[in-house]
């Protein structure tokens, strides 16, 4: 069983006398994969996990996740137990972007309420909780190319401050092509948003998903199941963009993820299969 594979080659902690199973990197961006006690319920900072009949969970740590965390388990009698962790606290690049269209970064009126539809439209594909189990395959590169962007870097366009950014840019030509990193049904397709152009979202199940921005072309549709390595997309230079390339982000539900660390702790496995 995939299930069964994947811990195998993961490193059990225990913490007292409930088992408590996890791997990942605990810091600013980091995806944890974990195991507790079958029929165990679980928290994170009051925040409920959905956990598999076998005790098997995911979450994230965000951008700025703070310095420690807890976690609880509950057992079937209600009875509460505290795992607290340090969570490794990053220091992120400052980016200048410029040459970037300037209705991008002062957008005037008449596009603010295409700009909210928008973004609800990307905030309901991440907040689905999909009974999936695909994230346990691991994730490769979408493609191949140098890194022009980081993870959590606060970038300055054309002089004015922005958010964070919260993908992984990889530089290709317009029309490259675009591969799923890993199993999951495609959530989103969207051919031309504002900020990002054209969108695609792909959920690996238990909140964990793949958003894939500024392409030229998005080659599936919604409710189409992706295989790893599939064809998905290719690459572009839309929406707030200065050049071709390829913005790839992580989620767990809102919580936004660094697809570096992901691949660097759980890359694909060829011997993980169903």
């Amino acid at each position: 069983m995939l299930r069964s594979l994947v811990f195998a080659l993961l490193c059990p902690l225990s913490f007292g006398v409930t088992a408590l199973e996890l791997s990942g990197p605990l810091e600013q961006g980091g995806m944890l994969i974990g195991r507790v006690e079958p029929g165990e319920k679980l928290e994170l900072m009051g925040r409920p996990i959905r956990v598999e009949k076998d005790g098997v969970f995911v979450f994230g740590l965000g951008r700025d996740a703070p310095s420690q965390i807890d976690l609880i388990t509950r057992n079937a009698s209600d009875e509460a137990k505290h795992h607290r962790f340090d969570v490794q606290q990053r220091t992120y690049q400052e980016q200048r972007v410029n040459g970037v269209p300037q209705k991008t970064v002062t957008p005037p009126k008449e596009v603010l309420e295409r700009i909210r539809r928008e973004a609800a439209l990307v905030a309901k594909a991440r907040a689905d909780d999909d009974l999936r189990l695909d994230f346990l395959a691991g994730f490769r590169k979408p493609l191949e190319g140098p890194i022009t962007g980081v993870y959590g870097s606060r970038r300055v366009y054309n002089g004015t401050p922005g958010n964070p950014h919260y993908g992984l840019d990889i530089a290709a030509p317009t029309g490259a092509e675009v591969f799923a990193p890993a199993p999951g049904v495609v959530k989103l397709a969207y051919e031309d948003m504002f900020y990002s152009g054209g969108t695609l979202i792909i959920d690996h199940g238990h909140g964990i998903s793949s958003t894939f921005i500024h392409l030229s072309e998005v080659l599936v549709k919604a409710g189409q199941t992706i295989a790893p390595g599939d064809l998905i997309a290719r690459v572009g230079a839309t929406g707030r963009a200065t050049g071709p390339h390829l913005d790839w982000r992580i989620n767990w539900f809102d919580v936004r993820l660094d697809p570096a660390l992901v691949l660097e702790h759980f890359p694909a496995r060829k011997a993980l299969s169903r």
